[in-house]
């Protein structure tokens, strides 16, 4: 791996610049030793003695009335404590509201806990049951009777559109949930002056995200309140919604996300059915009760991605400029709306890309299916407005008898025109306007990665081997608002306590959050304990996602730090007889007197080096934290002790960007495609650990290569999900991943104090338009036309015989 840091820009450069010898360094990380020795907790390692466990009842139907539920021989069987239905919940049943609503989301529709009169997708919840133990929850919720009455589903985008599909949700006009159209500049209008009109559909289908842990749920009793583990990637938000939802003090419901096994998306949802029945039914019974997703559930009961299907169009001049581009596009939501609009507006407002497209219409339909709910998975939209424009600049290259990559260099939005204003509103309702970037710079990087690839493949050619080449480049917005906070306190131990309300599913939180603090007090890296998640610790917060938790909370913790600093120096001025800029604080000491590193205090055996002042002086950081909360007298100092809680909230999203390649091989007989090699080159701003971003990057890869290649989410006609297991739902084995070739360049954000711009979705959100335009150079001997992803051996196959 390689860095190349660019001119920086703003505020954030000189920050970049000063901030300790910790950040840009990559220490190992301060939670493997945990976790890597079985000491880590997750929500199925919470035990208590008199714990129940529940099991949830779920529709076999996509479509259905409720025509009755029998419980009695469910209750009858011994071991079973409860059996609830939606109407022993009353109004705590819902339906939930939707989170995010939108002026063009015209018929929004929440979940509810329990079904109530029918149900809309295989997996819906329809009754709980609450056991001495799972096995006999999970018996016992086969026990329950429902009499269902089927009813015709509408599975498909283009059939639930269809005039005569079935509808999803009485009361609505049709399957259209949302229907949103913007235009920047005027399409038409360089439309009647185009060199060369071009036009595609392309779909990209359901995935799932997978996580080795799937959900939990544990609820405890305590006194007047109430504890909860919770598998989630935003504990504090779920915790200001229930307690509002069962009318409970915030201060008496503490919400806890333990080590989360992985979330990507998914376990953002709020809410989710579970959420509110466990805990309903542990205040009911006055007993700590545990739900634990099993692995079918998770493909039915959580929420999928990715569906859309776009009809795109393109108008391009005689030199390969593009003038404008159209699409109207398909987005199915599932059964319910949670979220809104939220994935198919990121998907309109990525799109774009690197290029100056200044004339840009683009419409979409958000549609009901009888299908599981849609909502957000690691890219959350961004691939699908990826593929769509690099498959179409790929398209223009082959039109124009063009290299790919020159197509690409002669639509660069250039350096000096940052900031770039698409025209467009994010999801985060703030312009859409690319704080830094240098997207030539990206292509050169790949291009000298690429060095002798085109000899390694013409080799394997002239083997007779099907072996091709693709790129990719992207834009992404991450880091939207609206805030996170940070609290940071010194011990009189001199230990650091470091507290955030987000929960961390593997980002490296424990180390790099540590990392900005460390740097700003002078401690050592082992010295900062940081809690995550924890609503008793830090009870605001908005959650883990959208490549936000470096951006808002690194820049929180460094602005927390600061003040604890400055606090610090003050506090040993005094005590010091010194002014607060003459201390240093380094070494987990506070110093006056002597350059940096000028040795150990007066009479331990050090001594100043020329130059320095007469005396030096110090004294232990958890010394000043003691000094700085007397027992008696009067406090001086202002507030009491050395800690501070600051919050940062972003006017805006920041831009990352980066370009990806990979060599891919078919084999002839099979369909079965193999990447050999893939390159990435990443501009995430200030890399707080780079390591941690190889490891962002790396697994974002992975999935991704997972997503073009081998997973894709089945269902038949009437909505009966046929890939409800890893034997039928591939997921990428270590041995189909390459070794992913990293390099960086580094163009800082003017719009937070560190620079950064976020790491965590920029490895999966070009790799179905890399797989693509290098699976269609592998097979240019059939002129095959990859404009659908997932595509897996049987349909390459299938595609190789037409």
């Amino acid at each position: 791996m390689s860095v190349d840091v660019r001119e920086r820009r703003g505020e954030g450069a000189e920050a970049a610049r000063s901030r300790g010898a910790l950040i840009g360094q990559s220490p190992r990380r301060l939670e493997d030793a945990r976790l890597l020795t079985g000491r880590g907790l997750f929500v199925d390692d919470v035990q208590r003695p008199d714990m129940l466990h529940a099991a949830v009842v779920r529709s076999p139907h996509a479509h259905a009335r409720i025509q009755g539920i029998d419980v009695s021989a469910a209750l009858a069987l011994p071991g079973v404590v409860a059996v609830y239905t939606a109407a022993d919940l009353g109004h705590l049943n819902g339906p939930f509201s939707v989170l995010i609503p939108h002026d063009d989301l015209q018929h929004g529709r929440g979940l509810s806990a329990l079904a109530v009169e029918k149900v809309r997708h295989v997996g819906e919840a329809v009754a709980l049951v609450v056991a001495s133990d799972r096995y006999i929850a999970e018996d016992a919720a086969d026990m329950v009777a429902v009499e269902y009455e089927p009813l015709p589903a509408a599975v498909g985008l283009e059939a639930a559109v269809a005039p005569d599909a079935p509808l999803v949700h009485d009361g609505v006009p049709s399957n259209v949930a949302g229907h949103y159209v913007r235009n920047v500049g005027d399409y038409e209008a360089v439309r009647r002056q185009a060199h060369l009109i071009l036009k595609e559909r392309f779909r990209v289908d359901r995935g799932a995200a997978s996580p080795m842990e799937t959900r939990g749920v544990v609820a405890i009793p305590e006194g007047r309140g109430l504890t909860m583990y919770v598998s989630t990637q935003a504990p504090v938000a779920l915790r200001a919604w229930l307690a509002a939802w069962f009318d409970l003090p915030e201060m008496e419901l503490r919400l806890i996300a333990p080590d989360v096994g992985g979330g990507f998306g998914p376990k953002v949802m709020m809410m989710y059915p579970e959420e509110v029945l466990v805990p309903f039914a542990a205040m009911r019974l006055k007993r700590p009760v545990k739900w634990i997703e099993d692995r079918r559930e998770h493909f039915v009961a959580t929420t999928h991605e990715r569906e859309q299907v776009h009809d795109v169009e393109v108008v391009v001049g005689a030199d390969g400029t593009l003038l404008g581009l159209k699409t109207n596009f398909l987005y199915d939501s599932g059964a319910y709306s949670p979220y809104g609009i939220q994935i198919p507006i990121i998907s309109a407002t990525t799109l774009p890309g690197p290029y100056r497209l200044r004339n840009y219409s683009v419409e979409f339909r958000a549609v009901y299916t009888n299908t599981p709910t849609v909502a957000v998975y690691r890219g959350a939209g961004r691939p699908h407005g990826v593929f769509v424009m690099e498959r179409m600049m790929d398209r223009i290259a082959e039109a124009l008898g063009l290299a790919p990559m020159e197509v690409r260099r002669r639509n660069f939005i250039q350096p000096d025109q940052f900031p770039w204003d698409t025209g467009l509103i994010y999801q985060d309702w703030a312009p859409c306007k690319y704080d830094s970037g240098d997207y030539p710079a990206l292509a050169d990087r790949l291009e000298r990665m690429l060095v002798g690839v085109a000899d390694e493949v013409a080799q394997a050619r002239a083997a007779g081997r099907l072996v091709g080449v693709g790129m990719g480049f992207y834009v992404e917005g991450a880091g939207p608002g609206p805030y996170e906070g940070v609290r940071v306190r010194v011990e009189p131990s001199g230990k650091v306590q470091v507290a955030t309300g987000v929960g961390t599913q593997g980002q490296s939180h424990f180390t790099t959050l540590a990392q900005v603090v460390a740097g700003e007090l002078g401690v050592a890296l082992d010295q900062v304990h940081v809690v995550t998640g924890d609503t008793a610790a830090m009870g605001w917060g908005i959650g883990t996602f959208a490549s936000r938790a470096a951006v808002l909370v690194g820049n929180a913790a460094y602005l927390a730090a600061q003040a604890v600093a400055e606090k610090a120096r003050t506090v040993a001025a005094a005590l010091l007889e010194c002014t607060p800029s003459e201390v240093e604080l380094r070494g987990g000491r506070a110093w006056v007197g002597g350059p940096a590193g000028a040795g150990e205090p007066a009479g331990a055996g050090g001594s100043a080096p020329a130059g320095a002042r007469e005396t030096v002086r110090s004294l232990p950081l958890g010394e000043v934290a003691r000094r700085a909360n007397p027992l008696r007298g009067t406090l001086a100092f202002g507030e009491p002790g050395l800690e501070a809680t600051k919050f940062f909230s972003p006017q805006q999203s920041t831009f990352p960007s980066g370009a990806h390649a990979a060599v891919v091989e078919v084999d002839r007989g099979t369909g079965f495609a193999k990447v050999l090699r893939y390159f990435v080159v990443h501009d995430c701003g200030t890399m707080i650990n780079p390591m941690v971003v190889e490891g962002q990057i790396h697994g974002g890869v992975a999935q991704g290569l997972g997503g073009a290649l081998l997973e894709k989410l089945v269902f038949d006609e009437e909505g009966q999900l046929l890939t409800t297991t890893f034997a039928d739902y591939l997921l990428p084995l270590a041995t189909d991943i390459p070794a992913i070739e990293t390099d960086h360049i580094t163009t800082t954000s003017p719009l937070n104090p560190l620079g950064i711009k976020g790491a965590g979705e920029a490895g999966v959100i070009p790799c179905h338009a890399v797989v693509a335009a290098a699976l269609e150079d592998a097979l240019r001997e059939w002129q095959v036309r990859i404009s659908e992803m997932p595509i897996n051996p049987c349909r390459i196959w299938e595609l190789m015989q037409r």
